[in-house]
């Protein structure tokens, strides 16, 4: 048995021993150990035990910055050249209620000065919901830039955004998707994968994320400050993306210049949005599917959700009023704000709806 191999069973042995019993790893041992298992050199089942057992047990603030600061490790990253980036993280498993419009957000404030880099990958569990890359894909987007090639994206003012996936900036945490199947719940790459930041601004980076429990706002705010994003926006969304319910009051959190982090709430009608939907409805022809043996994956038909959710999202670009266009005012707005590009919401959301309404963001989608 090599040291690597008896540091996971020291691991193993402190954090899966039952609800009372077991304890928290140093920051070390857990950047190290998720080290070992992102190199390959754990056995999976040692693997999968090490995930669920810091979950059982709820993970540590050490812990969780341990494993960011592997994935951080094992993440090939880039510099655009541009003084800020702002970095959309939803969440890696998709949307399985509704029609996602975040992936339209990029191309809206790069419109507006703002170069942004969104970032995901394909399915991935417990959702296996509809991603940033199926939405994309369906509206014939680059999907499978390098991070290099990403970054140039980013630094061309006729573009100023991008996508950037997962298997292109860690090889390696891509890798173990089958591994995280397999253990079924969620476990800390959920929360720090978002956390990569594969492509930096030359001055600062701004994360925009989302949550619904409400723990993790305090948790997404240690590791982006970790992490080394200059400012953050946490926004309680939509099945934890980063767009607030389009009718109902919103809960959102954010620190600028590495500060602690402020709790704020919003109201959509303050923005002028008056919806009687909290978000974009799926229709009522859209294909159904199943996975079988899987009761938490909501069926949709992945595919025709993301055709859907791109045409809904390219007319939105052109202007056509509706839950997707709100979305982007809303989500637009509260990034510009936070950004300080505007000094009030009202004035956010008016920026955006001319943007909207001039058909420019359409027109820089392609």
């Amino acid at each position: 048995m090599n040291d690597t191999q008896k540091l996971m069973r020291s691991i193993i042995q402190r954090i899966a021993t039952g609800p009372e019993l077991s304890k928290n790893i140093s920051r070390e041992d857990a950047y190290h150990g998720m080290m070992a298992i992102l190199n390959g050199q754990i056995d999976p089942i040692q693997a999968g035990i090490f995930l669920i057992a810091l979950r059982m047990k709820r993970e540590s603030d050490d812990e969780q910055r341990g494993v960011l600061d592997a994935i951080q490790a094992m993440t090939g990253s880039a510099v655009a050249d541009v003084d800020e980036v702002v970095d959309l993280a939803d969440p890696y498993d998709g949307y399985n209620r509704c029609l996602p419009a975040a992936p339209f957000l990029p191309v809206v404030l790069a419109e507006c000065g703002v170069p942004t880099i969104t970032h995901g990958s394909d399915a991935i569990g417990p959702k296996f919901g509809v991603t940033h890359r199926h939405i994309l894909e369906a509206a014939g987007i680059p999907i499978d830039l390098n991070t290099a090639a990403a970054a140039l994206r980013l630094s061309d003012p006729s573009i100023g955004w991008s996508y950037v996936d997962q298997r292109a900036f860690s090889p390696a945490l891509h890798s173990l998707i089958p591994l995280r199947e397999a253990v079924v719940k969620r476990q800390i790459l959920t929360t720090t994968e978002v956390l990569a930041r594969p492509i930096h601004g030359r001055r600062k980076t701004h994360l925009v994320t989302g949550y619904v429990h409400k723990p993790y706002p305090r948790i997404y705010a240690l590791l982006a400050r970790h992490a080394g994003f200059d400012s953050a926006l946490i926004v309680r969304g939509i099945e934890g993306g980063i767009i607030p319910s389009l009718r109902q009051t919103g809960a959102c959190f954010n620190y600028v210049q590495m500060g602690e982090e402020q709790s704020f709430d919003i109201e959509p009608t303050d923005l002028g949005i008056e919806q009687s939907v909290r978000t974009v409805p799926l229709p009522d022809n859209l294909p159904t599917t199943t996975r079988p043996g899987d009761e938490i994956a909501v069926a949709v038909d992945v595919k025709a959700t993301a055709q859907a959710a791109a045409t809904a999202g390219k007319a939105a670009l052109a202007g056509e009023r509706g839950p997707t266009y709100d979305s982007l005012v809303f989500g637009g707005a509260l990034i510009l704000w936070h950004l300080r590009r505007e000094t009030t919401l009202n004035h956010a959301a008016d920026r955006i709806r001319a943007v909207l309404d001039s058909g420019a963001a359409l027109h820089r989608l392609h």
